[in-house]
């Protein structure tokens, strides 16, 4: 791969770029090189690799203008960049000239990019998913941006006390980000609030108008988004919330100033914290205003840019394609609509066809309580015009539906973007639906359900919008960058080729059957494991054994994912140790990670049994070093990083239907781990890629699931009763055996598996959970086989590089293609 930067024009060798870091260290920083800390080395590094990144920028952006092609906007709510040090410096082609640059003054680069602190702009899969997907667009030449919000505390920082999840604000932007490029010239006007008015317009005829808003003021910063050696660079344009300055004077100069340094601060807070509570009013209203002004300032500076030059909107759709990642940026629908209609005076008929067009619709989840509804009384308050159009495109969408089919009552009500009720609720799933010219799940099964479970009426309607695009990785940052010595390994056998087409990886296939290749493989692994114990060891006091099999669940905690049966099985081997006497055919670490969100009790509770589980197992002489127990707090990008290449088994075991697709299991597969899993989102397609041997599958499909709840006849009390080694861990949950100080606190999970209902069905799957758990600590007794099954994964995960998703949406749903030159 190259090691050559194209926008390092002057350099033969890496002394131009010492003295780039070096004037930065001194002129942008104030210091000496002899008083620098690693931050400041950091930022002034960063500043230096700015350089070359804004030229890229511009460069990137005079060939857009030459050409004018269509262009594609992500809207996301969120984004989990990671560290951007090392990326950028690999995308360009910059790493060894800056590392040599660094090893001239003393200086390690890969120490300098251990103090970038991630930036806290998202939670889990659905913002990693889209900080791949623009890794991608700039690697694959495709003119497209990402819209977000430039959060300051992001969603929290996770510590662990006393076994508990304590939220700590994640204050990222403590120092300005040197990722980050204020663009104050695009400044984005919002308002919000105040009431529509029926009046006349300058024709005489009468039309709605907003009157008495307020006004925010969104400030947009770029990240730049480089292209793995293409010379591209786009950017990821995040808003930050301003208060308006004259709105704020006014206030102030009538003598109310607390009151005009509350309206500040109020208006300020809509960028501070990703997902704020909504289980009160105002953290509703905070919610819907959060979305609303991603919206807004994203469709109002893709309009900006598309009438540059032009007059009109007929070419609208031809130009600019507009991707809703989930439901959260729905209202950016209402808001084309608005602009057309109300500043751009366009009859709503035509007004629509260009809406329509314009946007795609990607959903992540299958989960009910997951499909985002706001009150009626909600919106009226904060965005009266929107909802006035809401009423006005589903009053349209209803007359349709009658027409289709007039006897149908039910259906109407069931397809309505109004949920009737108590309180009337909008339902934001439907108004993207409605408003889309295609959407999309992202895995096979996924997209199925769907169709004949989420929203099987719009699929009867509008078969032609659905369609499918399993998600993907880019292998830059999960195999690369996170795992040098297995991308050594690869690139000294079969080349470096797989960066950049995930497909040559299959070369590796031969070397399966290759002794010596098998253990400079697991060799890797162990090496990797090694490290990682001794950040356990520093984070968690924890001690664990490198020639362990690493078994890995690292994700959000929801009741879904199934933490819980996992700690169920660990319970169970516990108790065969130290009560029945029995070996475990290998020893076990337990690796867990990820966060709860905070109004989440029982997600919240399942951190705690992990912790009480772990504190009596890793403390209990008789396990002889058998089975340790980690959950690593403040799961986040640069965490996955080091976790990922140590995995030997990738724990994928949502219940079946649940998981909408998982990128999880595919970063891990890439660097070796078996998947041990169900039946769920993307892992039947690694199952299809990599060979039924070489995948752990167990529990319930889907179709049976949903049979058990048609039926009624699920019984986990009778499975209870009927398995002894099930029975003695529910057993374990009424007693206090993993809650000593403080009595009788798990008891509510008996309740919740054995009295309850199960709704997650562990206790179904925990038998053939069991059984699957033991073929593979039996198969890891095998090293020889393991590696060969675990270079296979590897070798056959090229379908999952988002260059090829991202190649189907621009290909299938933006018609947006590369530009060269």
């Amino acid at each position: 791969m190259s090691e050559r930067s194209p926008y390092l024009k002057d350099s033969a060798d890496s002394s131009a770029f010492r003295t780039r870091i070096l004037f930065h260290l001194k002129y942008s920083i104030g210091k000496k090189l002899s008083q620098a800390s690693g931050d400041d080395l950091f930022r002034a590094v960063s500043l230096a690799v700015r350089e070359l990144i804004i030229d890229g920028m511009f460069d990137t952006s005079e060939k857009y203008d030459k050409s004018d092609p269509k262009r594609a906007y992500i809207l996301s709510l969120e984004y989990l960049t990671g560290r951007a040090l090392s990326n950028n410096l690999i995308n360009l082609g910059a790493y060894g000239m800056c590392a040599d640059a660094l090893k001239s003054l003393g200086i390690d680069l890969s120490d300098i990019a251990e103090t970038e602190v991630d930036p806290a702009l998202g939670n889990g899969g659905l913002g990693r998913l889209v900080a791949c997907f623009l890794d991608s667009i700039a690697t694959l030449r495709l003119p497209g941006f990402g819209y977000g919000i430039n959060y300051d505390y992001g969603i929290f920082r996770q510590t662990i006390v006393n076994g508990s999840q304590v939220e700590q604000p994640d204050h990222w932007l403590g120092e300005e980000s040197p990722w980050l490029i204020e663009r104050a010239d695009d400044l984005c006007v919002v308002p919000i609030y105040g009431r529509v008015k029926i009046e006349k317009d300058t024709s005489g005829n009468y039309r709605p108008f907003w009157r008495d808003w307020k006004f925010l003021y969104g400030v947009p910063y770029d990240m730049p988004v480089v292209g793995y050696g293409t010379g591209t660079v786009n950017y990821l344009r995040l808003y930050s919330a301003r208060s308006s300055n004259e709105f704020d004077m006014k206030i102030f100069n009538s003598g109310d100033y607390m009151k005009a340094v509350e309206q500040k601060m109020t208006s300020e807070t809509i960028s501070k914290v990703l997902y704020p509570s909504d289980t009160v009013e105002q953290g509703k209203e905070l919610r819907v205003i959060q979305e609303y002004f991603l919206a807004a300032c994203a469709v109002r500076d893709i309009v900006r840019r598309f009438s540059e030059g032009r007059s009109g909107f007929g070419s609208f759709p031809a130009k600019v394609a507009i991707q809703l990642n989930d439901t959260h940026p729905a209202l950016a629908i209402a808001e084309l609509m608005r602009i057309l209609v109300d500043e751009n005076g366009i009859p709503w008929n035509s007004a629509w066809q260009i809406t329509e067009s314009t946007f795609g619709f990607t959903n992540h989840t299958l989960l009910p309580e997951a499909m985002e509804k706001w009150p009626v009384s909600l919106l009226e308050r904060v965005i009266p015009r929107h909802l006035e159009i809401i009423y006005g495109i589903n009053d349209r969408f209803l007359r349709k539906i009658k027409s289709r089919w007039p006897d149908s009552v039910d259906r109407m009500r069931r397809m309505s973007l109004v949920e009737e009720g108590h309180a009337k609720q909008i339902r934001m799933a439907h108004l993207s639906i409605v408003g889309s010219h295609s959407v999309n799940g992202v895995a096979a099964l996924h997209s199925e359900l769907i169709k004949t479970d989420l929203v099987p009426d719009f699929y009867e309607l509008w078969p032609e919008k659905f369609n499918n695009k399993t998600n993907g990785i880019t292998q830059r940052r999960w195999l690369l960058i996170c795992n040098p010595g297995l991308s050594e390994l690869i690139d000294g056998t079969v080349g470096d080729e797989w960066v950049t087409d995930l497909y040559k990886l299959k070369a590796l296939e031969p070397y399966a059957d290759d002794a010596g290749f098998r253990a400079d493989f697991m060799d890797v692994k162990r090496r990797n494991k090694e490290a990682l114990s001794g950040l356990i060891q520093k984070m968690t006091k924890i001690a664990v054994d490198p020639e362990s099999l690493f078994d890995v669940q690292i994700k959000r905690i929801h009741e879904y994912k199934r933490q819980l049966l996992n700690i169920m099985h660990i319970i169970h081997q516990y108790f065969s140790i130290v009560e029945d006497g029995k070996d475990l055919p290998v020893p076990r670490t337990y690796i867990f990670a990820g966060k709860a969100a905070p109004g989440y009790w029982a997600a919240k509770q399942i951190i705690k049994l992990i912790n009480g589980v772990a504190s009596v197992i890793n403390a209990d002489p008789k396990v002889k070093g058998q089975i340790k127990v980690v959950f690593m707090p403040d799961y986040r990008v640069t965490l996955a990083e080091k976790i990922i290449p140590v995995a030997d088994l990738s724990e994928q075991i949502s219940t079946a239907g649940k998981e909408a697709s998982g990128t999880g299991n595919m970063k891990l597969a890439l660097n070796g781990a078996l998947t041990i899993g169900t039946m769920d989102g993307a892992n039947i397609e690694i199952r299809e890629e990599v060979g039924e041997d070489n995948i752990f599958i167990f529990g319930l499909r889907a179709e049976e699931i949903k049979e058990l709840k048609h039926s009624h006849s699920y019984n986990p009390s009778q499975i209870c009763a009927a398995n002894p080694n099930l029975k003695r861990v529910m057993d374990s949950f009424e007693s206090d055996v993993f809650c000593r100080d403080e009595p009788g606190l798990f008891k509510w999970i008996y309740e919740y598996l054995v009295l309850n209902g199960d709704v997650y069905f562990n206790v179904a799957d925990f038998e053939p959970y069991r059984e699957t758990q033991a073929l593979a600590g039996a198969e890891y007794k095998k090293p020889g086989e393991w590696a060969r099954k675990a270079i296979l994964n590897v070798a056959r995960m090229g379908k999952f590089s988002s260059d090829r998703t991202i190649s189907e949406y621009a290909g299938d749903i933006w018609n947006v293609g590369p530009q060269d030159g």
